[in-house]
This record gives C-alpha cells, structure tokens and sequence, in this order.
C-alpha cells in the first residue's frame, strides 16, 4: 500500500472539519447533486439516442450506478475524510492514481459546474420571458460567486441552502408527474427501440442512452467527498447513497415517462437540443402555464442547488490536493473556525468562471461525462483492494463497476474522448514536476 498521507507521524496532523452533516443532510446533499441538470436535460438527449427506449435506459442505468456507488460507500465508510477517490487512490492503489483521481474529478465536476452555471442563467431569462442572450453569460458568473459566499459561510449554512433548494425542485417535479400522468398517450412510446438520431441503430442508441443516463446519477459522489464532516460515517454514507440514488431514480424514470408520453421522444429531443428547456415544453403541451412557472422556478433552484454542491465538493478535493502538496501548500488549509477550505473554495471559484466563459454547454457536458467515468473506474479498482475487515460488500460489485467504466466512456463523440486522454497526459506531467519539485 502506497500511503505518502500528510498524516503520517513524520508529518503534523492538518487541522480537520468539523462532523455537522447527518443522514437527512447527507441524502439532501446528494440529491441536490443529482436533480438538476441530468433530469432537466440529459433525459432529452438520451432520449434522442434510444427513443422511448429511454425509460428502460434510466433504471438500468441506476442499477449501474448502484455498483459504484458501494464502491464509494465503503470506501468513504473505511477511510472517512475529505477528497473522495483522490484520498482511495492513494491509501489503496498508487499515489499517481490518487492524483489522478483529483486531476479527473477536479476537471469533470468543474465542467459540471460551469453547465450548471449556464443552465441556471437560461432557465431564469426563460422563467422572466426575457430574451436577452447577451445577459446569460453575466448572470451565470454572478451565480457563481452567490454559491461561492454561501459555501465560505460554513457547511450548515450552505446544507441549509441546499435543502431549500433541493424541496422546491421536488416539489415542482412532483406537479409536472401528477399532472403529466392525465396527459399521457401510451402512441408515443412505441415502436420502443427507435432512435430519433438516423445515425444510430437501436442498440448502440441504448447502449448510448445508459451512458448519458448513467453520468447522470454520479452526482452521489458527492457524499463521499463529504466524508470528514458526516456523523457516524460507516454508517451514514452507505445508508445515503443508496437511498439517494433510489430517490433519484423513482424521480427520472416518473419525469421520462411522462416527458416521452406527452411530448414523444423526436420532440422531446428536439426541444433539449433547440431550447434547452424540455420540461416547459411539457408543461405548456399539458395546458398548464401555471405549471410551466412552476417547472421554471423548479429547474433554476435545481440548477442552483448542483451548482452549490459542485463547488462544495470540489473544493474538498482541492483540499485535500493542497495536503498533500500535489497543489500548493496553501490551498490545503483551512479557517480559523475549521469550518471552511477558504483557499480552495476561491480557487474552484475563479476554475468555474473560467469554464463558464466557454459558454458552450454542449462541451461541457461531454467532457465531464469522459472524466468522471474515469474517476469512477479509479473508485472501483481501490474498493477491490479493501482488506475482508474493511469490506461491506462483495468484490463482484466493484468488478462490474470498474468494467462499466472503462466500457461507456468510449460511447461519447470520439473527439471527447481523444480530448480526455490529453487531459490525462497533462495531469501525470504536472504530477511528475510536483514530485520532483517536492524532493529538491
């Protein structure tokens, strides 16, 4: 085991975070993480590879994200601190994988972000009938910096936010379902493998569709980055992410059912792709311009919600980079209090706005998908090392993971991927001038 940790007794032990995240807490956080941009409008594009295929895809898909997600709850439940499967990949593979771990997660969540970002932006110009694309760019990078103070006030703070924002999104995805239900033609769901894209047959459609779908649920990880300021962690976590992704599900699966039955599959696609706000269109199909408000108010608080988890995740990684120097030393503390990375928080802030600038939602969204199928191929391998004392659950789950991971990231566009790699390469440079700079 390669274990080169600041806590070493050749090292001083850093000051910690405080424990103030219970189970309640813990699920919201994931959830917040989860309904946001993937339900607004990965369930379109899926849907615009596989068809009313999509409603088989999204489960699946769960079912596969299940696999990691024991990957990260035992993980997180033996090694419970800040960094996720950047802290795993140190204790349990190589210290050039925990890097490399941080150096994807880092990348993916921070394009997350800045999608969340511009999707918030979009969806309130929307929800005020404002058709001024020149404002979206501004209002994006003041939402950033909203998030950011929110997050430098303390996690209590920021996990208060985050269910408020979290409950009112539900809330209005709840009306769409109970109102979508009466709505629904069961014409539109058949012939049920058919692809809106000519380029895609059905079953690399579907294989296609589970990808999307998939990258879509990863927002669980969340709370395993979380780890050293949840209560009782063995317990809490695992209990969490299962129920957040059980959560998540029943709530995907609803939204694509009534979305494909109301809209069809062609115009829900069309919509994602065109407008970027297929949920109106659902609600506006259904009769209801109430409902379409509400959808509006619903999609920017869930939009704002993923950016606030985002930020508070990465900035944990960030954290525990700058522990262990794989980033500067400064960006490893934190403040007076022990409630807040400072440093790091700034630095994913000013990371965020520098995305958001490429306002191009589409690159964002497909890059993060690559780099966070590689992070997570990196959590299975390091739960397949757990020790028999440190496991919870069989090594067959975290096989399945690990070659779910390595497998879908392929099915994105091929200059995606090819980007990705490069990215990789970049990352174990810097790592190998950060090493060589820490033994001069």
């Amino acid at each position: 085991m390669n274990d080169a940790s600041p806590d070493s007794p050749a090292s001083p032990s850093p000051a910690r975070l405080t424990r103030e995240v219970g189970l309640v807490g813990a699920i919201l956080l994931g959830l917040g993480s989860i309904i946001g941009t993937g339900i607004f409008v990965s369930i379109g594009i899926a849907a615009g590879a596989a068809g009313p295929a999509v409603l088989l895809a999204i489960p699946l898909a769960a079912m596969l994200a299940i696999c990691n997600g024991l990957s990260s709850a035992q993980l997180a439940a033996a090694h419970p601190v800040s960094g996720g499967t950047y802290e795993y990949g140190y204790r349990w593979l190589h210290p050039s994988l925990g890097f490399l771990a941080g150096w994807m997660f880092v990348a993916a969540k921070s394009a997350s972000a800045a999608t969340a970002a511009l999707g918030f932006s979009g969806y309130l110009l929307n929800l005020f009938q404002i058709d001024a694309p020149a404002w979206r760019l501004p209002i994006s990078l003041v939402m950033v910096l909203l998030v950011t103070g929110a997050i430098l006030t303390g996690i209590r703070r920021s996990n208060f936010a985050n269910a408020v924002l979290v409950t009112i999104s539900l809330v209005a995805l709840a009306l769409l379902i109970f109102f979508g239900l009466s709505s629904f033609s069961s014409e539109r769901i058949t012939p049920f493998f058919s692809p809106v894209s000519t380029n895609l047959t059905p079953p690399l459609g579907f294989a296609q569709a589970v990808a999307l779908m998939f990258v879509a649920y990863t927002g669980y990880g969340r709370i395993a980055t979380l780890g050293e300021e949840v209560v009782n962690p063995r317990r809490t976590i695992p209990i969490a992410i299962i129920a957040t992704l059980g959560i998540a599900m029943a709530f995907y699966w609803l939204i694509g059912f009534v979305a494909v039955g109301v809209l069809g599959a062609d115009e829900l696609s069309a919509a994602t792709l065109q407008q970027g706000a297929p949920l109106e269109l659902v609600a506006i199909r259904i009769g209801s311009p109430l409902l379409s408000n509400v959808i509006a108010v619903g999609a920017t608080t869930a939009m704002a919600g993923v950016l606030l988890n985002l930020v508070l995740g990465l900035s944990r990684v960030v954290l525990a980079m700058g522990r262990r120097r794989d980033l500067p030393a400064i960006f490893g503390e934190l403040n007076a209090a022990n409630t807040t990375p400072t440093a790091a928080v700034l630095l994913v802030a000013l990371i965020v706005m520098g995305l958001t600038l490429i306002g191009d939602v589409k690159t964002t969204w497909s890059f993060s998908a690559f780099t966070v199928l590689i992070y997570y191929a990196l959590t299975n391998l390091a739960a397949i090392r757990l020790t028999p004392a440190e496991r919870l659950y069989p090594t067959t789950v975290s096989w399945l993971g690990l070659a779910i991971c390595l497998l879908l990231p392929f099915w994105v566009d091929a200059a995606v991927w090819q980007a990705g790699l490069a990215l990789i390469a970049v990352g174990m440079i810097w790592y190998a001038a950060a090493n060589w700079l820490r033994k001069q």
